[in-house]
């Protein structure tokens, strides 16, 4: 049975902060399915709170950052592939946000599954791309360093 006759269908919604600094960009190792992979500070929309809050908190839950959110850069969809097991086959709805770095609590525990934070500059991370956690991680920073900035109240939540 499909989405269109009855069957319930629900992407999850995400966020993502694309935080940069003298020319680097701020990622997450985490490990994902026993592999280390990187993304940017990311996460899941939570009931009670805004897509700006989202990504305001994921980013200080991720990398131990505060930021200030300075432009909305884009929304993206995206379908992971099934494994052969069935898993995955879900679909992504991304909200992004460029940042730039406040402060630092060093000494704040990052969640779980994170392994570190770390600072690359694009080239590093485009030499890493095999180990990018989806397509989603370049396409934002690409677009990001192509200058795409929107305003934040794109993002607008309604009361």
């Amino acid at each position: 049975m499909s989405y269109r006759e009855g069957r319930f269908w629900q992407p999850d919604v995400t966020v993502a902060t694309v935080v940069t600094d003298g020319g680097r960009v701020l990622l997450v190792e985490e490990m994902v399915g026993g592999a280390r992979v990187l993304n940017q500070p990311a996460g899941h929309l939570e009931p009670d709170e805004t897509l700006l809050e989202a990504a305001l908190r994921e980013t200080r839950e991720e990398t131990g950052w505060d930021v200030r959110l300075t432009a909305f850069v884009g929304a993206y969809q995206w379908k992971s592939p099934a494994a052969a097991d069935g898993r995955g086959g879900r679909h992504y709805l991304r909200f992004a946000f460029a940042a730039e770095p406040l402060r630092h609590d060093p000494a704040r525990p990052l969640d779980e599954g994170i392994v570190r934070a770390v600072w690359l500059t694009p080239a590093e991370l485009q030499a890493r791309h095999d180990e990018h956690r989806s397509p989603l991680v370049w396409r934002a920073v690409a677009d990001f360093l192509a200058g795409q900035r929107h305003p934040l109240e794109l993002a607008r939540a309604l009361a």
